[in-house]
């Protein structure tokens, strides 16, 4: 049994095609025997905060802060503590304007917290997330990869390998907004999920 954190992050509800190609990875899962505990972090419901002055203070260790302050904190204490105890993180991304959505940055904000996911060394931040796995679904109109407007891959392998997570995988679905690639790329990117799920 796999322990599974999900994080989706499209703001398209059901229309998301990036949260569909993760329920075909979850359901193929399922289909092929496999019994994992599954947490599902909607972040585009989670109205996460943007973080501030105040906030990054408090994660740094600030005392005497206001409840609304403690709450944020004890939030980004519970969301490490899911992220470690993951054995497969699972991350829908979209691109949104060239970079990842703002709810996902939000999570990363939370989750990248000095000597609680990563720590500072003399040469080089050293993360502290130990086996954990990451597949990232990611969803584009266009076509993005390899090119200089590709934002989403860099920052999500840097963010990623801050904490320790260094086994990433990355499946793309590609000029979902243009008439001539949509159909095949979604046919891809569901085998790909299918194939990377057993």
């Amino acid at each position: 049994m796999a322990k599974i954190l999900v994080l989706k992050s499209s703001i398209m509800g059901e229309g998301s095609q990036t949260n569909r190609l993760i329920d075909v990875m979850l359901e193929h899962r399922k289909d092929q025997g496999l019994q994992d505990d599954i947490t599902i972090r909607n972040l585009a419901e989670m109205n996460l905060p943007v973080l501030d002055l105040e906030i990054f203070q408090a994660l740094r260790g600030a005392e005497n802060v206001n409840q609304d302050i403690q709450r944020i904190v004890a939030l980004s204490d519970e969301l490490i503590a899911e992220l470690k105890s993951a054995d497969l993180l699972v991350i829908g991304a979209p691109m949104y304007n060239l970079n990842v959505p703002t709810q996902l940055k939000n999570w990363f904000d939370l989750v990248a917290r000095a000597r609680q996911t990563f720590r500072y060394t003399e040469t080089y931040p050293q993360g502290l997330v130990e086996g954990v796995k990451a597949v990232v679904v990611s969803s584009r109109g266009g076509i993005h990869v390899g090119q200089e407007t590709e934002a989403v891959t860099p920052y999500l392998k840097a963010v990623l390998g801050l904490m320790g997570i260094h086994d990433v995988d990355f499946i793309y679905a590609e000029g979902l907004d243009m008439q001539a690639y949509r159909s095949n790329a979604l046919d891809l990117a569901s085998q790909q999920v299918k194939e990377f799920a057993v």
